[in-house]
Order: C-alpha cells, then sequence, then structure tokens
C-alpha cells in the first residue's frame, strides 16, 4: 500500500503545513519532523516557534531543529537510523546537503510553488504576482544539488486572480500542492511516475526578495507597478517618499487620468498618483511613516497633499 512509506518531512512556513497535514491523514509514516530553529519574534524578541513545528507538536510528532545539517555528524546518524523510503521538502529554507540527497530510496521530493523552470528561487509565489503572470501554479521534483534544477516529477496549474496578492495566492498554492504531493507519492511507489528534466532554455528566477525591490519606480506604467503591489505582500510592500517621509502604499488601482509621473492629482477625497506610459493610480490605502494604515480619503483631508506634489522626494 502506498501508505506504508515511511518519510522524514523537512520545512518551516506555514506554506509547508497543509503538505504535512495531508501525508499525516494520507497514512504514510512520519517519524520525523526537521523545522528551522525557533527564531525570535514581535517586540519581546521571543523565541516563536515555525507554523511547521506548531502543527507537528499538535498532531505528536517528534521535531528536529538542527542549527545545520551539512556537517552535522548526529543528524546524519539519526537519518540513517530511521532509513527513509523518501524525505520531503517544502520551504525548509536550508540547502540539502549531497548526503541526504543520497540517502533515501525515492531521493528527496520538493514541493515547488511555481510551474518550473519558471520562477526558480526563493520567492516564486511573489515574483510570478509581480511579473503580470495570470498562470501558476505547483510542480513536486527531484532535490539535485542545483537550485531548483532537479528532474520534475507532476506539475498542476491554477489561475492567479486579478486581486491576488501574494497572501492571497499562496495558501491556495499549498493547499494543491499538498494533494499533489501525495498523488507524486503514491505514483512513486507504484512504479508509474516517470520524472523528467527541465527545459533550460526556459528558466527565469524568483530571487529572495529586498526591501528595494518594494521602491516604486514612477516612471513604470500603473499596471506593473500595481503587480508589484500585489505580489510584494506583506513585504516589502510598496513604498515612496512623501514630503521627506516613507509612504507605503497598500491598496490601489487604475485611473483613467492624465498626470505627470510621480505627480499627485487631489480630486475632492481622491488620490491619484501619475506613472509612466501615461498612465496613473488611484490609490486606495496608505500609510505615511510613524503612522496608521488609512484609507486614502482620510490621508488627503488630514494632510492636504496638493495637486502637482511629487511623489518620490
Amino acid at each position: 500500500m502506498p501508505s506504508s512509506l515511511k518519510l522524514v518531512f523537512c520545512g518551516t512556513p506555514a506554506f509547508a503545513v497543509p503538505t504535512l497535514e495531508k501525508l499525516v491523514e494520507a497514512g504514510f509514516k512520519l517519524p520525523l519532523v526537521v523545522t528551522q530553529p525557533d527564531r525570535p519574534k514581535g517586540r519581546g524578541m521571543e523565541l516563536a516557534f515555525s507554523p511547521v513545528k506548531q502543527r507537528a507538536l499538535q498532531l505528536g510528532m517528534q521535531v528536529n531543529q538542527p542549527d545545520k545539517i551539512k556537517n552535522n555528524a548526529e543528524f546524519r546518524g539519526q537519518l540513517s537510523e530511521i532509513a527513509p523510503d523518501a524525505i520531503i521538502v517544502v520551504g525548509y529554507g536550508r540547502i540539502i546537503p549531497q548526503w541526504m540527497i543520497d540517502l533515501p530510496q525515492w531521493g528527496n521530493v520538493n514541493l515547488h510553488a511555481s510551474l518550473l523552470p519558471r520562477y526558480r528561487g526563493a520567492a516564486p509565489v511573489q515574483w510570478a504576482i509581480a511579473q503580470g503572470e495570470n498562470v501558476t501554479g505547483v510542480t513536486t521534483m527531484r532535490i539535485d544539488a542545483g537550485l531548483d534544477t532537479g528532474d520534475i516529477l507532476l506539475q498542476k496549474e491554477m489561475a492567479i486572480r486579478a486581486e491576488d496578492t501574494a497572501v492571497t495566492l499562496a495558501p491556495r498554492m499549498a493547499a494543491i500542492g499538498a494533494d499533489l504531493m501525495v498523488e507524486t507519492l503514491r505514483g512513486l511507489q507504484a512504479g508509474t511516475l516517470r520524472a523528467r528534466p527541465q527545459d533550460n532554455t526556459r528558466v527565469t528566477l524568483a530571487p529572495i526578495l529586498k526591501k528595494e525591490d518594494g521602491q516604486i519606480d514612477f516612471q513604470c506604467p500603473a499596471r506593473q507597478i500595481l503587480n508589484r503591489l500585489r505580489g510584494f505582500q506583506p513585504w516589502p510592500g510598496a513604498f515612496t517618499r512623501f514630503r521627506g517621509k516613507n509612504l507605503h502604499i497598500w491598496a490601489a488601482q487604475p485611473a483613467e487620468r492624465t498626470v505627470g509621473a510621480a505627480e499627485i492629482l487631489v480630486e475632492n477625497s481622491l488620490l491619484i498618483a501619475g506613472c509612466g506610459a501615461g498612465s496613473a493610480l488611484h490609490l486606495l490605502e496608505v500609510q505615511l511613516e510613524g503612522k496608521k494604515r488609512m484609507a486614502a480619503a482620510d490621508f488627503v483631508h488630514g494632510y492636504q497633499p496638493r495637486t502637482g506634489e511629487k511623489l518620490g522626494l
């Protein structure tokens, strides 16, 4: 039976939790869950469990949180003693060393949040939205020594909705990916699944996000800016400068106005920002440095921006 497979699960973020739950539900043996060490979080900087650790403990599972794994003899010995049929990796956040790749019969099976070879890297959900894609998907693949370069096992497409942000899209991808992982493992054990190499002529990258990725360039068309705003939620978001202070833009929509790039147009309580190529954005929700998020109408009433003022200064 497929459920007799013995697995080790490696994962850290909320994206990985549905896969862990589905593997348990499907009856696979999971003697060990591996996740990142607890990290300081919040104003008090108290140590916080990863989402995977929280769920694993709720499920009564054994958890290990090694600081390092490449040259960790104790961890290597633990995995060798377990002798898993496969190691499942979902957003673990560590480079998998060769000894781990070679250990199990079915290899290390990864769930990646894109249709590989597109969007290899740490932030595939965010960059797919930021680049204006209408379709994305999830891929199960065998990990090799490269960065998301291993052979593809299964893929499933899904639509990116016009209103999607990275925050709304990722949970749907995680749910679909969890089912795909179960299907992948059953196919491997049944011998009905054949891995196929990635087409390296179609590679695109999704590098780890940096704060400067959220800085708005108002010379770009409004649609491009809006896509980045949607993709880079909750961090680094989309921000500019207003009267020498940071201004975070949380929500916007295209506006049928003609405004100079980076110029403000105020119409009653409406706040319009000029963008490149003769386009504009209607700002809906903003946050000035040191203040709370607010509707743009409240910002207009409170700070009285003037038509013709420049953003980015």
